[in-house]
């Protein structure tokens, strides 16, 4: 799965004040537009440009590429719990057959048996396991997830977006993009 990123709109790379992005997926892009209002504002440093100019009859600068925030924005503690945040925790795949197609979620526990729809009891599923396994509990129904739910930090799910590039980026990105991965020693 990739982010569509349209190369010919010129998109800018938008990073915290810690230099790193706001957010990995989807990665924390601005249009040009938004960039070049946050410049005059004086609310970002340009850190890299492309190529391209942007003029007026006074005025002219180069679209930038990369910009930083001159405040930091502190990230949420706690992902929000949402589908698309799920789906994220899970890699975008089913937790019983490793499907990446047709997801949905499920709610180990049935609600008909008293299951919360909470982080720890929901999973991503493909539609036909989620109707395979209906309302039966997992070891009624043979079918236990692969990763038991958890409520994910949001260090977790940015770990797990890297996994998921956009379709599109620009070389003058991926200097700020993945400086903090680990690096596997030889």
């Amino acid at each position: 799965m990739t982010i569509a990123v349209a190369q010919n709109l010129s998109p800018t790379l938008v990073l915290n004040a810690d230099f790193r992005p706001l957010s990995y997926y989807p990665l924390s892009l601005w249009s040009w537009q938004d960039a070049i209002k946050a410049v005059f504002l004086d609310r970002v440093t340009i850190l890299a440009e492309y190529d391209q100019t942007v003029r007026s009859p006074t005025f002219s600068m180069q679209l930038p590429s990369v910009v930083c925030l001159k405040s930091y924005v502190k990230p949420a503690r706690h992902p929000a719990f949402t589908r698309f945040n799920v789906f994220l925790r899970d890699r975008f795949q089913c937790q019983y057959c490793h499907s990446p197609n047709d997801l949905t979620f499920d709610h180990v526990i049935p609600r008909s048996k008293g299951g919360l729809t909470t982080w720890e009891n929901v999973v991503a599923a493909c539609s036909p396991c989620n109707l395979k396994k209906g309302g039966l509990m997992p070891r009624e129904a043979g079918m236990l997830p692969y990763q038991k739910p958890y409520q994910p930090t949001v260090h977790d799910l940015h770990n797990n977006g890297r996994l998921f590039p956009p379709n599109f980026l620009h070389e003058s990105w991926l200097d700020y993009l993945y400086w903090d991965s680990e690096l596997d020693p030889e």
